[in-house]
């Protein structure tokens, strides 16, 4: 049963009182159709990627101890479409030396390529804008076209650092692309059908009817397939494409406006994506526990709407489920780096003359142990030693190990009483009254064991 073709005859016999099978122009009223589909998953996208870049963005200021967009909306959360609207407004350069016609194809590509993906997701029991039979072929060759999309934005932008991320990209989606494809393959040996909603048909919805658990090599597949859909989605530790350290930005460094956002956009986009494929694949996807397929195809009315609704939700709620082990894996892999990037900074060569009085300063004696061995120096928020040194003069700060015992809003007026914001300033950026950052100015103050803010400002924490 195509759901969509259904409404569609359905609203052709009531609005022009036609017979849709006989009707000439019945394709005009299947094309409409198609578009507010079209239209209704990229507003189901945008409202996904949004909201979920400013919850990343939140959380990835904390780990990194900094307050992250705090100013468009209650707690920055209206941040996501402040930004649209700027790259929508914004100039919309074109490097000179660049291939124009590539150049400006390259970010639809990767668009494309996304969200062409959603046309074979089943959503719910009847929910699915095409019942393929080749479903999870067509989903890989459709996905493809990001690989083409990001080596004709890296090669058109006549850039050496667009050129390096583009080549890193597309090996990097190729090389996880092939066993993506082999685990996928135990699900349709499983299943003998290529179709998204008879794979889900062959599931049950109780957990031991997933496929998941059907046995170990499917168990073994879904991890193997998650792992490579992360790193296809160029997600952290698998975002050397872009490799800001080494290629400013990779293949979208010569990007502005609306090309530039689009990346991004294909980005999170994917993450439901590669979600709702698991979830389908190995989940149950939306089959309901004591329900068949039949029963709810042969329902009818409000009975039809309310198990499509409700099998809508199931889907929704697992790869949500997956959406958000995904995030968590991405800004667990953030702090990861962030501890990495600490170690390589206290591996930077030091005398160790200089190194070793300090020593026996430190309190923790792995501290003690790491400063013996590198005989190094460094500085960090995890309550290390300071050691500046400016102009021949070596001088040493204890840093505060005050971090866990501040609260969150606590942390954020702290982050600004590092800069030159008045009380009333901070006030309004926070949406607080001045005298709220006065007290919670007080407590921190306490809590850091200074008594100025030209003394907390020296503080890390």
């Amino acid at each position: 049963m195509n759901l969509l073709r259904d409404l569609a005859d359905r609203f052709a016999r009531w609005a022009f009182t036609v017979d849709p099978g006989t009707w000439p122009h019945t394709w005009l009223v299947h094309l409409g159709a198609m578009v507010v589909v079209a239209v209704l998953v990229l507003t189901f996208v945008a409202l996904f990627a949004g909201p979920l870049s400013w919850l990343e963005r939140r959380i990835a200021g904390r780990i990194q101890a900094r307050v992250g967009p705090n100013r468009v909306g209650p707690q920055g959360a209206a941040q996501w479409l402040a930004d649209g609207l700027k790259c929508f407004l914004k100039e919309d350069l074109i490097p000179d030396a660049a291939d124009g016609p590539l150049f400006r194809m390259g970010p639809y590509l990767v668009f494309v390529g996304t969200f062409g993906a959603f046309l074979v997701l089943p959503f719910g029991a009847h929910v699915v804008a095409a019942q393929l039979d080749v479903g999870l072929l067509y989903v890989f060759a459709i996905t493809s076209l990001v690989v083409v999309g990001l080596l004709m934005s890296g090669w058109g932008s006549n850039s050496k650092w667009a050129l390096f991320g583009g080549v890193r990209s597309a090996a990097q989606l190729v090389s996880y692309e092939v066993p993506a494809a082999v685990a996928l393959m135990t699900v349709m040996l499983q299943a003998g059908t290529l179709s998204t909603q008879a794979i889900v048909g062959a599931q049950g919805g109780l957990p031991w009817q997933w496929f998941l658990l059907k046995n170990p090599f499917l168990f073994a597949a879904f991890f193997l397939y998650f792992t490579a859909a992360i790193a296809e989605g160029n997600r952290t530790p698998f975002d050397l494409p872009e490799a800001e350290s080494e290629l400013v930005s990779g293949y979208n460094t010569e990007y502005s406006g609306m090309r530039f956002l689009f990346f991004f956009f294909a980005e999170w986009a994917n993450l439901w994506t590669m979600s709702a494929i698991a979830t389908l694949a190995f989940l149950g996807g939306w089959q309901l526990p004591g329900v068949t397929p039949a029963e709810i195809a042969a329902s009818t009315g409000l009975a039809f709407a309310g198990w499509q609704l409700l099998s809508f939700v199931v889907f929704a709620v697992k790869a949500s489920a997956l959406v958000s082990a995904a995030v968590i894996a991405h800004l667990q892999g953030q702090r990861s780096l962030a501890h990495q990037y600490l170690e390589s900074a206290l591996t930077a060569a030091v005398p160790e003359g200089i190194a070793r009085p300090f020593v026996a300063d430190a309190d923790d004696d792995s501290l003690q142990e790491l400063l013996t061995e590198h005989a190094v120096w460094g500085t960090s928020h995890e309550g290390f030693l300071a050691v500046q040194i400016s102009s021949g003069d070596v001088g040493t700060s204890r840093h505060h190990h005050v971090g866990a015992s501040l609260s969150p809003r606590e942390r954020d007026i702290f982050g600004y009483l590092r800069t030159t914001m008045t009380a009333d300033e901070i006030a309004a950026a926070l949406h607080v009254s001045v005298n709220t950052v006065r007290t919670h100015q007080r407590a921190i103050y306490r809590k850091l064991g200074v008594s100025s803010r030209r003394e907390a400002i020296r503080v890390r924490v």
